[in-house]
């Protein structure tokens, strides 16, 4: 037999495509051709196929061997195709049968001496084989666990190319290679999983405000905006917004795992279930925040954070293309990515949270600060944050230093991040009754049209006419706030938002003070 063929699967965005991987033994001089538009590191994987066979005790076939990808219109890229395509050739070259190779999809790259290496991506990968109808997937050893998280797939990790034969050719496998310094290196990044559980919300000395700022951003998915002198506690609040969010559903976590797993993150505790967080410093680029890369674009921070926190710690000093960049994913919770080959999707509904000081010194408005900056340099630092990015976060809300005097009553007021919490999961779960049948399960990702026309509205909505009339509220201010004002009635356990919520929820959007806000905590 001089003809056969294997399966891979070719990563658009979180999308995959089948590959079909057609091995041809022609007439002609020794030499293997490979078409079907590779980038550098597939067509490298010629190289890379022969000397594993060689090391692994076989021959590469001494003839024409042409290495055909389809669809051909289709651009591929990485270095996980070298187990499709080596067993092609030896199906081809009859090292055992071809009929072996049916309904199995092929992912794994190979090392010169015929190890098999972790790949990135896999998990979106086999999500797409399986829902192809594909059975079998032969898969690196290391990575067995993250791809026996796919339903419906017989999963087979082979540790090298002499396994993947004796695998192939039904013989008992092979003892597998000594380990090697750099074989447990994945090019997933092994960075530590953070419980952020852990992180407790009484380690935040007062500033009970914020406090409570915080538990209704997480309580209704709404964006927030901290803004105060260095050392007040931004960071630390923010930090332990993941802490107050419930668990990922099944398909969120799916969902999750399957993005973290194409950005290089391993899965090696399994399915990722708690929402995310992404803090990316200041100097971050576009490409980097939003996604991008060579041919193929990867996902980028804000895709990293999806269902879960965005966190962008000095705010101001990002530049301006990157916060411009987050005006689409805010509203539309996806980001696209073209390329002139092209075009990526990936979901991006994260929860935004904003830090900034008031200027660059950090001080002015501060009681018993003393600001050094110019009012020109205390304008063009505010003016960073533009007025859409400025309109499309949900709540406001200024720290300000805590009193000496006040120290011991507030560490003696406060209430761990468990108890909180509990709140927080007693109010989404309101909202997810009250949302049922629709595709939103939290009050901040409502549609303003559903929101005004199948849910009632709060007495007192004058106030906000008022305020749309005197321009203190644009017309996207008044969803935000009545979604505001929802959570507050969740979290108070009532049925609807009344005249007092109402007017908390826009104080809140306004960035006023919350004390009347405090008092309807649950102390």
């Amino acid at each position: 037999m001089t003809l056969a063929s294997s399966w891979s699967v070719a990563l658009v965005g979180l999308e995959g495509k089948i590959v079909e991987i057609e091995a041809d033994l022609g007439a002609g001089l020794p030499r293997t051709v490979l078409v079907g538009l590779p980038d550098t590191a597939l067509y490298e994987s010629r190289d890379r196929c022969k000397a594993a066979i060689s090391n692994s005790g076989r021959r590469w076939p001494d003839k024409l061997v042409t290495i055909n990808l389809s669809p051909a219109s289709l651009p591929k890229a990485g270095a996980h195709y070298d187990l499709g395509i080596v067993s092609a050739v030896l199906a081809a070259d009859e090292a055992f049968k071809a009929k072996e190779l049916v309904d199995t999809v092929f992912l794994g790259e190979l090392g010169l001496d015929g190890r098999v290496r972790p790949v990135r991506g896999l998990l979106p990968a086999l999500l797409a084989a399986s829902q192809h109808g594909f059975r079998r997937a032969v898969v690196p050893h290391q990575q067995s666990g993250e791809a026996s998280l796919v339903d419906g797939l017989e999963i087979f990790g082979v540790a090298s190319l002499a396994q993947l034969i004796a695998l192939l050719r039904g013989e008992p496998l092979p003892e597998p290679p000594p380990p090697d310094p750099g074989d447990g290196a994945s090019p997933a990044d092994p960075r530590p999983v953070v419980d952020r559980r852990q992180l407790d919300m009484l380690d935040v000395a007062g500033q009970l405000d914020a406090k409570w700022a915080l538990e209704v951003a997480a309580a209704g998915r709404h964006h927030v905006f901290f803004n105060g002198p260095p050392g007040v506690g931004k960071t630390m609040l923010a930090e332990r917004l993941p802490g107050l969010l419930p668990d990922l559903a099944l398909p969120e976590a799916l969902e999750v795992s399957a993005i973290h797993s194409l950005a290089g993150i391993a899965l090696e505790d399994g399915l990722i279930t708690r929402p995310p967080f992404s803090a990316p410093h200041h100097s971050a680029s576009v490409p980097s925040m939003v996604g991008g890369g060579h041919r193929v674009a990867k996902p980028g921070a804000i895709s990293r954070a999806h269902r879960g926190v965005l966190f962008l710690d000095e705010a101001p000093e990002f530049s301006s293309r990157v916060l411009e960049a987050l005006r689409t994913p805010l509203e539309s919770g996806r980001v696209t990515i073209g390329r002139s080959e092209s075009e990526a999707h990936y979901p991006a509904r994260f929860q935004l949270v904003l830090a900034a000081n008031p200027c660059p010194c950090g001080q002015s408005g501060m009681p018993g600060g003393r600001c050094e900056c110019t009012p020109m340099a205390i304008r063009r630092y505010r003016e960073r944050l533009s007025g859409p990015i400025r309109d499309r976060i949900d709540l406001l809300q200024t720290l300000l230093p805590m009193k000496k005097s006040f120290l011991k009553a507030a560490l003696a007021r406060g209430e761990p991040t468990s108890v909180v919490a509990d709140r927080v999961r007693q109010a989404r779960d309101r909202q997810q009754y009250r949302l049922t049948g629709t595709s939103w399960r939290t009050n901040g990702d409502i549609a303003g049209s559903y929101l005004r026309r199948h849910l009632p509205l709060p007495d007192g909505i004058e106030m906000l006419d008022r305020a749309v009339a005197t321009g203190a509220l644009s017309p996207r201010g008044v969803d935000k706030t009545l979604r505001i004002s929802w959570t507050l009635a969740d979290l108070a356990g009532v049925d609807r938002p009344g005249r007092q919520e109402l007017q908390i929820a826009l104080a809140m959007r306004r960035g006023e003070s919350s004390s009347a806000a405090t008092q309807m905590r649950v102390v």
